[in-house]
This record gives C-alpha cells, structure tokens and sequence, in this order.
C-alpha cells in the first residue's frame, strides 16, 4: 500500500455536534470506520478530528485587479487549506482555476462562474458587465460554466444617487433566477444595503452574501422562504475604513456603509433568531487574505450565534447544504485535527495540528 492508504485518526472524532467516535480510518483516500484487514505502514493521528472546515464565501484566482495567475491562485488556496479550509465555494471569479480539481493536495471548490454585474456597477475587471436585457442570458451561461452556483451582484453604488441602489428590474431577476433553477442551478447575490433584498428574494434566489442590508421587514421573509445568508463579517470589518475613503465624494453611501457596519452584530443575530440558515464566508480574495475562517467563525460568536451552532455553520451543516460529505462511511479523507474539543472553544480552530486531503497529511 502507498503511504497515503492507511491512515488512522484517533481520539475524539466528531461525525456530528453530539455523534463522537473513538476512531476512523482513511483507505485509498476513503473514510472508513471498519478497521482494514492486514493493513501495515499505518500512520496514526491523534486528537479531535472535524470534517475539513468549509470557506462558503471565498474568490481564489482574484486580487484587487482582477485575475490573477495560476502561481498566485496555488497560494491562496494553500492559504486556505492551511488554515483548514478544505471545501471552498469560490462565490465569483475571473480565473479559471479548473487545474486546482486535479490537485489532492488543495481544496476542493464549488464554484459560481464569473460575477454578473450591472455595467459599471461593481469592481473592475470583476465581472460579466452587462445591462438587464441580457441577464438572463449571462445567468444561463454562467449556470452551465459553474459547480451549481450563480453570483450576482444584487447592490452597489449608483453615482448618480450617491448610495447604494439595487441593480436589477424584479421581472428580469425573476426570469434569470428561473432560468438558473431550469438549468439545476442555485443562486446567490451580493447585497449590502437593504433596497434590493424583497426582490431578489420573492423572486427565488437561494442565497445572500453579506446580507448586511436585512431589517425587521426581511428578517421573516427570508426565514419564510429558507434563504441562506453568508455574512462574512471579517470582511464587513472593512466598512469604516471603505466609508472614510469615500465621505467626501459620497456622503449619503458613507454614512449608509457606516450604519450598516455598526449593526451588523444584531443583524446577523435577528436572522440566527428568525431561523434564517447562516454559514460561514470569509470574501478572501480580492482585498482580504485567504486563511480568515477560523476569525468568521469567531465573529459569528460575536454576534451572539452560539459557539456549537457557528461551528456547525463551517462544518456538518454547512456540508450538508453544500450536498457534500462529512465524515462519513465512504467520504474524501478530508479531514482537520485539533489538540482540544473546538466545541468547547471556537479559537480552537485557529490552531490546526494536522491537516488532512484524501488521506494526504498534507499540514
């Protein structure tokens, strides 16, 4: 047998929040909880074993310009899977970053295709730039070029009002939500502000990133309709900073951004309340750096979400929703081992002993 054949962890393996084992094994890249008959070279892991941690909200193969190149995409994914991260949804880029799927050492990514934005509506060399009439269109594309996941860009700033305003007509967010569902995908839109999360979501759409935007008007139709939010609260720690930069140009959207930061704690907290799904995202990419999820998940705390439940959010839940598997008999060996119960302690993430990719150690 190769040296990635046998593996076994040992200690505390937590299949589920309450579900605790004393050991797995990993053979041929495989989960098994069956002890291999004549197995030898085995080499043992010992500790509290998680299921690979999940990125919902990340963008490998993009800095604050756009694309980058497959050199600095290798990097920013290892900057992930060293922080155990092993399961990104990659939430919108301009790089193709297919190679990464033949790669057992990186993680393992979802993607959502390239953004779709509103022409001059988003970040350069970003997205698809498009107008309304050719929405559905893009969204089909995308659809088709994804791992089941659309992005759209929901919100940003109009110059001409000065704020952030929604980007799209409802009958046009309408027919293009339908048309991704046609096609098995979902979608998910960035949204900062609070304009354009009726329509997005009376329209279909599966998800909302940042979602900083939901007031008490939202909160229950979102919990209604089962929309998921990915917060990624490490990166709305950027609004003043963001804010301050544009106060003088963009008064009203300065102020907008710094109201939105300043509740972001209880926003998040009304939705967990309201039964409204939460995961955990980072936005790494673009101006934050990858390896952030261990501080998301301590953010979450923050907001008031219980610790179990914010561990849930990057672990057995968030799989599930994503529709891949835990620690399960016949999974990927993806798995990442602490030194104490992170069930106990969420800074416990921030400190992975071993790392583990199809039954590689590979940290």
């Amino acid at each position: 047998m190769s040296d990635r054949a046998v593996l076994r962890v040992t200690g505390r393996v937590l299949v589920g929040p309450e579900d605790v084992r004393d050991e797995l094994w990993v053979v041929g890249g495989r989960i098994t909880f069956d002890r291999p008959a004549g197995a030898r070279d085995v080499r043992t892991v010992q500790g509290w074993a998680l299921p690979g941690l999940v990125d919902a909200h990340c963008h490998v193969g993009l800095d604050r310009h756009g694309a980058v190149d497959d050199a600095t995409s290798e990097k920013q994914a290892r900057g992930d899977r060293d922080a155990g991260a092993l399961l990104l949804r990659d939430a919108g880029s301009a790089a193709d970053t297919r190679w990464i799927d033949g790669r057992e050492d990186l993680p393992k990514i979802i993607r959502a295709g390239r953004h779709i934005a509103r022409t001059r509506r988003y970040i350069r060399n970003y997205a698809h730039e498009i107008e309304p009439a050719d929405l559905v269109s893009y969204v089909a594309q995308e659809a088709r070029r994804g791992d089941g996941w659309v992005k759209l860009v929901g919100d940003w700033i109009d110059r001409d009002a000065g704020d952030l305003t929604a980007c799209w007509p409802r009958a046009e967010v309408e027919a293009a939500i339908a048309e991704a569902h046609r096609l098995g995908a979902r979608v998910t839109a960035h949204c900062f502000a609070e304009a354009a999360l009726r329509d997005l979501v009376e329209a279909g759409i599966d998800c909302v990133e940042h979602a900083t935007g939901l007031t008490e008007d939202t909160v229950p139709l979102f919990a209604e309709r089962g929309v998921a939010i990915v917060p990624t609260l490490v990166n709305i720690a950027t609004f003043p900073a963001l804010a301050a930069g544009g106060q003088e140009k963009f008064p009203r959207w300065s102020a907008h951004m710094n109201r939105l930061y300043e509740r972001r704690y209880d926003t998040v907290r009304a939705a967990y309340d309201a039964g409204i799904p939460v995961f955990v995202g980072t936005d790494a990419g673009g101006g934050l750096a990858h390896g952030l999820v261990a501080g998301e998940v301590a953010e979450l705390t923050k907001a008031g979400i219980p610790p179990l439940e914010a561990l849930s959010a990057t672990t057995w839940r968030a799989r599930a929703w994503l529709g891949r598997p835990a620690l399960e008999e016949g999974a990927p060996g993806d798995l990442v081992v602490y030194d104490e119960d992170p069930r106990a302690d969420v800074r416990v993430l921030a400190a992975p002993r071993r790392i583990v990719l199809d039954g590689h150690v590979v940290g």
